[in-house]
């Protein structure tokens, strides 16, 4: 991999595991210093030393054990980082869970509340622990994980969807509140992922997720899924300068072409393309909304 993170100091949140920790890698080996956390401290460690072992050249590699949804812990990251780097580039807030899985009037409340605190608060102060540093840095780069659930609906999965979907409007609406201080907001889809997540689909059963959801998680299970470093390099491209100026987008990290948008800047600032938008009847060819 090209080392496009060369000299770039990046927080990852969620990367003691799974698809936080393939960025994590991804991260290091494309020449970055770098920040982990998690709250599992035992296995945010033994990710660290993993991690740890594909630095070079005066790389960092440091973790802190903690909750994004708390925000004394969120500050206690953000202070740690920013005095061992001095500057940090990028913020990765990848953290996140599925909640509790079931139909919404029988699943646990209190579970269902978490998952919206640590998905979508956690992102959202973390980004507010770091942004006057970015601003006063007049730079900084904001990449959000989004999944399947901000784009389509998700039955029996409902935290995760609307707390994905409120991720993605949320990097919207904030690449334009800084847009103007060099700040960069993304969002990535990066596919199907054979994660813990759906290891907690299979385990529930098709009962509480649904037969069909269900039926597609045991393919994707069998068929390996999308591959966790495709979009763990998206996760690169937009950390790095080469994606300087594409701000406010959801791409996807298996079907959009996000390596040559560099080429289209003029575009991605004029359109809404990679954004999320309601679709009226026209856009289907349907003619009964004409006043």
């Amino acid at each position: 991999m090209t080392r496009h993170l060369d000299g770039r100091n990046a927080i990852i949140t969620g990367a003691n595991q799974g698809f936080g920790l393939a960025i994590a890698r991804a991260y290091v080996k494309a020449g970055a210093s770098i920040l982990m956390c998690a709250r599992d401290a035992a296995l945010l460690e033994r990710a660290r030393t993993e991690v740890e072992a594909l630095a070079s050249g005066g790389q960092r590699v440091l973790a802190i054990p903690a909750d994004v949804s708390q925000r004394s812990q969120v500050d206690r990251v953000a202070s740690a980082a920013l005095t061992e780097f001095r500057n940090v580039h990028v913020l990765v807030n990848n953290a996140g869970v599925y909640g509790p899985l079931g139909s919404i009037e029988e699943i646990d409340w209190e579970a269902w509340v978490q998952a919206i605190e640590i998905n979508l608060f956690g992102s959202i102060l973390m980004c507010r622990a770091l942004l006057p540093h970015f601003k006063s840095s007049r730079y900084g780069k904001i990449v959000q994980l989004s999944g399947g659930g901000a784009t389509n609906p998700l039955p029996r999965i409902s935290a995760y969807a609307a707390s994905k979907a409120a991720v993605v409007r949320f990097a919207e609406t904030l690449a334009e509140e800084v847009r103007e201080n060099g700040i960069d907001v993304n969002a990535i889809a990066p596919g199907a992922l054979n994660t813990r997540l759906l290891d907690e689909v299979l385990a529930v059963g098709p009962e509480r997720v649904g037969p069909a959801f269900y039926e597609r998680s045991l393919k994707q299970k069998a068929d390996g899924g999308a591959p966790l470093d495709r979009g763990a390099n998206l996760a690169v491209f937009l950390g790095s300068a080469v994606s300087d100026g594409i701000t406010g987008k959801l791409l996807s990290a298996l079907w959009d072409p996000w390596e040559t948008l560099p080429e289209h800047l003029d575009d991605l600032r004029r359109t809404d393309v990679y954004t999320l938008r309601r679709i009226v009847p026209a856009d289907r060819g349907l003619p009964w909304d004409k006043k």
